[in-house]
């Protein structure tokens, strides 16, 4: 079986987090990722916790299947290995900020003159122009700016960040995306392309209604904790073991729950008979679906909702979803033989498909693992060649 991406040629020219996921996103669907780091340390998630013996198994996660190679840039020789091998690829993914490939001489125009179809494209927290184009970003400095934290929490509390890096795997996903979609463009117009994904402006995508909130009403939004303001019930509510989450969207689930709870009557009690009064009168609501869930443990609670058709779930923790049987249905545990380490467990693809592979494509490379590989097999240098190349220090 074919895969979606097979015959394309990647260089991950990135590091820690939204870099390195898009290009695993890339790898999963069967693209050839080269991975290229500075001699000596690497790339810098390779010290992320948690490890197995001496190996990140966060930076497993990230950089699976991929090749890697070294290249000291401030070596001339290393320069042009990176044009030699930008020539023989279809995708450069880079996370530096902007200017640091122009100043190495690796730009988008320099990289164009070598592969005029090359696709580029450069992630950055705040994108390659704008008046914050020059500065250090991180995932939760973006959640700050960018106005996520300030809606995350509850009302009488301090805002917080999202408990993930969902700024750096959204931008990776985004980064994918457009990858994705200029290699299609290409086969068309058979043009290259530089794409600009920044944190930020990904970051105010995950505003979603809360931007046109402000933007229409003139509303500020507001933490509301568990609570969509906008919808009743919409919240988690206690167990005797633990919490429900649950959302009625419209009158047939909210009848549906009625049922659940015992209480068919509150689908004509004035507070509750529609969904704007249900809004106006949350408190009471949630009082009543309280008093019921109280009585049941998580997964009592839960299989009585359910059966009713309410949307539901156990409020999980991460032991509990890697346990679940449908996380392992889903293809979602996938063990890896990382050398030097044995066996770590990671997440699969969330991308299934019919007729294409998609899986994890093997181990994290070792820092250089690939360098006389791809020197000789991609760019077809001899052995005195290689030999000649490793001495002159432009490898590390």
């Amino acid at each position: 079986m074919r895969s979606m991406m097979e015959g394309i040629r990647v260089i991950d020219f990135t590091t820690t987090v939204a870099g390195p996921g898009c290009t695993f996103f890339l790898c999963d669907l069967g693209a050839e990722v080269i991975k290229v780091e500075r001699p000596g340390l690497g790339d810098e998630a390779r010290l992320f916790p948690p490890y197995k013996g001496p190996q990140s198994a966060s930076f497993v996660a990230l950089n699976r299947g991929k090749k890697g190679i070294t290249l000291d840039l401030k070596n001339e020789k290393a320069v042009a290995l990176f044009k030699s091998l930008a020539a023989e690829s279809d995708v450069l993914v880079e996370n530096f900020r902007p200017g640091v490939m122009a100043r190495l001489g690796l730009g988008y125009e320099d990289l164009k003159a070598v592969n005029p179809k090359l696709i580029m494209c450069s992630i950055s927290g705040y994108g390659q122009t704008g008046p914050l184009s020059s500065q250090p970003a991180y995932d939760a400095v973006i959640q700050a700016i960018s106005g996520l934290m300030s809606t995350t929490g509850y009302p009488d509390g301090e805002p917080l960040r999202a408990g993930t890096l969902i700024v750096d795997i959204s931008t990776a996903i985004y980064a994918a995306f457009g990858i994705s979609a200029a290699l299609f463009a290409r086969e068309r117009n058979g043009q290259g392309e530089h794409l600009d994904v920044s944190m930020f402006d990904v970051a105010v995508q995950l505003l979603e209604a809360k931007f046109v909130d402000y933007t229409v009403t003139g509303n500020i939004p507001k933490r509301t904790g568990n609570r969509y303001p906008y919808v009743s019930p919409f919240d988690t509510f206690t167990t005797s073991d633990g919490y429900v989450f649950l959302i009625c969207a419209g009158d047939q689930p909210f009848k549906g729950l009625c049922e659940a709870i015992g209480r068919p009557e509150l689908t004509a009690d004035e507070r509750f008979s529609n969904f704007i009064v249900r809004n106006q009168n949350e408190p009471d609501l949630k009082k009543i679906i309280e008093d019921w869930t109280r009585q049941f443990t998580t997964k009592t609670a839960v299989e009585k909702l359910r059966a009713h058709g309410v949307p539901a779930a156990s409020v999980n923790n991460v032991q509990q979803v890697v346990e679940h049987p449908h996380t392992r249905a889903r293809g979602l545990l996938v063990d890896v033989d990382q050398p030097g380490a044995g066996i770590i467990t990671i997440f699969g693809p969330a991308l299934k498909a019919l007729n294409s592979l998609v899986q994890v494509r093997g181990p994290a490379p070792a820092l250089g693992e690939h360098n006389r590989a791809v020197l000789s097999e991609i760019l077809g240098m001899t052995d005195a060649e290689i030999d000649e190349i490793t001495a002159s220090g432009a490898m590390g």
